[in-house]
């Protein structure tokens, strides 16, 4: 039987070759790492590299280093978004404690390299774009219900927001400078138990100043 002929919508928009898919990912997941390591210096000759890729395949695929970053956040922006509404049902569906299900939510969100998304904080981002900030206000709907259901079981203190639990994930998960600090990453897991732990209710002590949110981490 003859194949049918493409349609001309097809024909302008035809369907990326799975090859081309899997170099654009490679090329994100590179920018991710690099991201956390160099900040807004994204050094796109070793993002082409760490890929496994050419230099031209990383430019076909994003005009600049904008473009690219770009694309980062908002793919780290959307996995640790899942991670979030994974743990929420997990909480629903009776399988963990509200605090547990918050837990869970921010060791997952670390292996992700979520201190990749600082430069949503970053002047020369562009923070305000519309895919950006839907993604943003996704995320913070996640966590901060993550959150309310901790409190309300009376498991979570009551004097910490949203933007210090993010504040406290990216410090956590952006190596220190130096190269006495290459394997940084084998404590992440263990500073993140501490840093949780001090946000169990009864508070320890009082916090100064107040809870912090991510349109607070936006406007500084």
């Amino acid at each position: 039987m003859a194949t049918a002929a493409p349609t001309e919508p097809q024909r302008r928009n035809p369907r990326p070759r799975a090859d081309a898919v899997r170099n654009r990912e490679r090329i994100v997941a590179a920018a991710r790492e690099l991201l956390v390591e160099y900040g807004t210096d994204l050094p796109l000759d070793e993002t082409a590299r760490r890929a496994g890729v050419g230099n031209a395949t990383l430019y076909r695929n994003f005009r600049d280093r904008g473009e690219l970053m770009h694309h980062v956040v908002l793919s780290v922006t959307d996995r640790v978004t899942d991670h979030a509404e994974k743990a929420l049902a997990a909480e629903e569906a009776g399988e963990s404690g509200a605090f547990d299900a918050l837990r869970t939510f921010v060791h997952a969100a670390a292996d992700e390299r979520i201190g990749a998304l600082c430069p949503t904080l970053h002047a020369t981002f562009d923070k305000d774009h519309p895919d950006v900030l839907a993604a943003l206000d996704r995320l913070t709907a996640g966590i901060e219900e993550l959150m309310r259901r901790a409190r309300a079981a009376g498991e979570l203190r009551a004097d910490v927001g949203v933007g210090d639990l993010m504040v406290a994930l990216s410090q956590l998960t952006r190596p220190l400078p130096g190269t006495a600090c290459l394997e940084f990453d084998r404590f992440v897991h263990r500073h993140l138990q501490l840093f949780l732990d001090g946000l169990m209710a009864p508070a320890r002590s009082r916090l100064p100043g107040a809870a912090a949110t991510l349109e607070d981490l936006r406007r500084d």
